[in-house]
């Protein structure tokens, strides 16, 4: 036994030489960005101030507290979420499995031989039964990684792993914005119920008014036909915006994981801000290298450049180690006698002379994809640059917009109030008075688009930018009791 573990300390020794060996890998370089240094829509200037959007934790972008329950209820619960986080399990599993191939594997086995030599073939003309015993503690073909082959492997296991996590992060992020958004289009479509169920009823009384009108000859037929096809038209889009509703509780539900409560759901209103109003006006472009999607991308790139180092070394000798200890004898109670110690050391070298250059051909294959997933990153950087871009660009506006969508609607009910007047007066027709009616329910529409466009986009800017995301927040987060 003492031979035993004089084997295990060669192994030992081995692996403390081994873990200075060459890496046939290229250096990393992080590649120049792909993109201009600021937005389009901001200066140099501008540009300097701090990207501090990224560190704002989404329990203090959203700002109402139903709100950030049914995040949180969806940070549980969401199966995409959690197929993501299975993801980086399995990802973590691969990676010690290709960790472990550093170090030999060291097992235990036990055996019997037992053979029978008949007495035609026999020495001593006699039938003989010979029977071996056998315990051994070995090595078996553990690869020395002189020239970083095993070690490449692990790194890009390790960068795949790596590339997993910001994965998951960025559907965390995803996951956040989607389930605001949700909300928010919920509760703009309940403000549009609200909205066409008013005016069904306002249009009910004006048909009402009309029929009286015609009974006593005032208002002509038409007059009483146009009322009574607004009416329906009104009724119509009643029933359009329940289904509506009824549409997007249900998509809530599924982004959620879980039913939702009907505390959890927003008013019949957008006005309310349920998001941070005040986010940084300026920032760098190089705030998207810290994106989850960029940095996956990044990680993969990594991974991609140790593939080249494991196929380079594929090009050298590659040296394994087969070594036993033990002890054998003849009978059992023998095993550990006095004098019964055995061992084999095997050491094997193996030289590529003549592959039909299938060495080179991987070699190629690996430079290849190397310059595949770079244009896979600057193509990830170049889609989230355009992403901000894009946000940047209405958020530049969407405030003049929806001033001009309340200065319409504040102009269009005064037409209609005067509108209305004169009908009942008898000075105009109804004809005026219909043109009216649609006019202001069309800029009311527009407005509540505008206000849902406005609260949208500061979700938007938060997520492109790779709003904050806070792991202990996140774990910790539960129902909010300041509701």
């Amino acid at each position: 036994m003492k031979r035993s573990f004089a084997l295990m300390a060669v192994t030992a020794v081995a692996s403390g030489v081994l873990s200075g060996c060459v890496s046939m890998a290229p250096h990393y370089q992080r590649p120049a960005p792909a993109v201009p240094a600021v937005w389009p829509q901001m200066d140099d200037a501008a540009a300097t101030e701090a990207s501090a959007i990224a560190d704002i934790g989404w329990q203090r972008f959203l700002q109402d507290a139903r709100l950030r329950d049914l995040v949180a209820l969806a940070l549980q619960q969401n199966r995409d979420l959690r197929v993501a986080t299975l993801n980086i399990e399995r990802a973590r599993a691969q990676y010690r499995i290709q960790r472990a191939d550093l170090l030999p594997s060291v097992s235990a086995s036990a055996e019997e031989v037992a053979q029978k030599t008949p007495a035609t073939v026999s020495q001593s003309g006699v039938e003989t039964i010979s029977r071996q015993y056998s315990v051994d503690l070995g090595v078996t073909a553990w690869e020395l990684d002189l020239f970083g082959r095993v070690r490449s492997l692990k790194n890009q296991a390790l960068q795949s792993y790596l590339a997993q996590t910001e994965t998951q992060r960025s559907a965390q992020i995803s996951l956040i914005a989607e389930v605001a958004g949700a909300w928010l289009q919920l509760g703009a479509d309940q403000t549009r119920l609200q909205l066409a169920a008013d005016t069904y009823a306002s249009r009910e009384k004006t048909y009402a008014l009309t029929q009286r009108r015609h009974a006593l000859g005032v208002a002509s037929a038409l007059d009483l036909a146009q009322a009574r096809s607004s009416v329906e038209s009104a009724r119509a889009d009643v029933a359009s915006y329940r289904s509506q509703v009824a549409q997007d509780r249900n998509a809530l539900q599924l982004l959620a994981g879980a039913p939702v409560p009907e505390a959890l759901l927003p008013d019949a209103s957008v006005e309310t801000l349920a998001v941070l109003d005040e986010l940084p006006a300026g920032v760098s472009s190089s705030v998207l290298q810290q994106r989850p999607d960029v940095l996956a991308a990044e990680h993969q790139l990594i991974a991609a450049n140790a593939n080249i180092g494991a196929a380079r070394a594929a090009f050298f000798p590659r040296i394994s180690l087969t070594a036993s200890a033990g002890t054998a004898s003849t009978t059992l109670s023998g095993l550990f006698d006095s004098g019964s110690g055995a061992w084999s050391f095997v050491p094997q070298i193996s030289v590529p002379i003549f592959a039909g250059g299938a060495n080179q051909a991987n070699l190629d294959v690996a430079h290849t994809e190397r310059e595949i997933t770079l244009a896979q990153y600057d193509k990830t950087l170049q889609t989230a640059f355009k992403e901000v871009a894009d946000a940047l660009a209405l958020r530049a506006t969407v405030d003049e917009q929806l001033a001009a969508r309340q200065a319409l609607v504040d102009a269009t009910t005064q037409s209609y109030a005067l509108s209305e007047a004169r009908y009942r007066k008898g000075v105009d027709s109804y004809l005026n008075l219909l043109d009216a009616q649609r006019t202001l329910y069309s800029a009311r529409q527009s407005l509540i688009s505008a206000q849902l466009a406005r609260q949208t986009n500061l979700v938007t800017v938060y997520k492109v930018l790779g709003g904050g995301w806070n792991a202990a927040d996140a774990a910790a987060a539960g129902p909010s009791s300041n509701r």
